[in-house]
């Protein structure tokens, strides 16, 4: 598949990449390195308060390891109070805000196309950012060549990706149920909660806001364990600032919050 992805990038010349250091970027990057060369790709990282510390120093660290030329771009969405509002729709707004710093970059820098690393099955959940990425001529070469995530992952691990098993991540801000303001102050907090579970060697993990409330979503395979240190887990979690801890027994699941949003549609 590899071949299919540098065929179809190699008629753009010069590109600009939509990076965060996930493993769809990451292959994005790779690949467009490797056809256009690293004079004509740059990597942007979109910077705000919902990206964590420790996402945004391993992203930079891989693109310097690829031997790509990375531009920190800060963003503002937090700032828009539409953003804010955290309706169904809020991705809408933070991707706006994000492709337009990564478009505006790339036309005063020469980069005529911009890519992200939508992959085929992003498509298969409440996505309100595609709208932004089609206003803004945003391509999707992975989506575009109908990549799943096993895909990209495989084609990651032949390429030597040192993070082709790095489980799939989202911005803080969808950690916060639709209806809560979004800001800077409670980004921080989440942020806090799961760097200190990180530290107690969870890989992988969600500290959903509810409030005073934390829900804990590990995968099922670690639910035992979160029980087993759940003295350890409370305290790390009210450190953080927050009152009661609840354990998700459903486990792990992306855009989980999205769950109400397909009940009403259902009702």
């Amino acid at each position: 598949m590899i071949d299919r992805l540098h065929s179809h990038l190699r008629p753009l010349g010069r590109a600009a990449v939509a990076y965060s250091g996930g493993v769809d970027s990451t292959l994005v990057l790779k690949a467009a390195l490797d056809v256009l060369g690293a004079g004509n790709v740059v990597a942007l990282l979109a910077v705000s308060p919902s990206l964590p510390q420790s996402e945004k120093d391993e992203a930079i660290t891989l693109a310097r390891q690829l031997g790509a030329r990375i531009e920190m771009l800060p963003t503002d969405e937090t700032n828009d109070p539409a953003y804010q509002a955290n309706a169904p729709n809020r991705c809408y707004f933070c991707k706006d805000h994000v492709y337009r710093a990564l478009r505006q970059f790339a036309q005063q820098h020469d980069f005529p196309h911009v890519l992200d690393g939508m992959n085929a099955e992003d498509t298969l959940d409440v996505r309100p950012g595609r709208a932004a990425a089609r206003e803004l001529k945003i391509l999707s070469p992975l989506h575009e060549l109908g990549f799943s995530k096993n895909d990209v992952r495989e084609t990651a691990k032949a390429l030597g990706l040192p993070n082709w098993e790095k489980p799939a991540a989202a911005c803080l801000a969808s950690r916060v149920p639709y209806g809560t303001s979004v800001t800077p102050k409670l980004l921080s907090q989440i942020e806090r909660a799961e760097a200190a579970l990180f530290d107690l060697g969870f890989r992988e993990l969600r500290v959903r806001h509810h409030g005073d409330v934390a829900r804990l979503e590990v995968p099922e395979a670690d639910l035992l364990r979160a029980l087993q240190q759940r003295e350890q887990i409370t305290s790390a979690l009210r450190a953080a600032g927050y009152i009661y801890i609840a354990l998700d027994l459903a486990g792990l699941r992306s855009g989980s919050l999205n769950e109400v949003l397909k009940t009403r549609a259902a009702s």
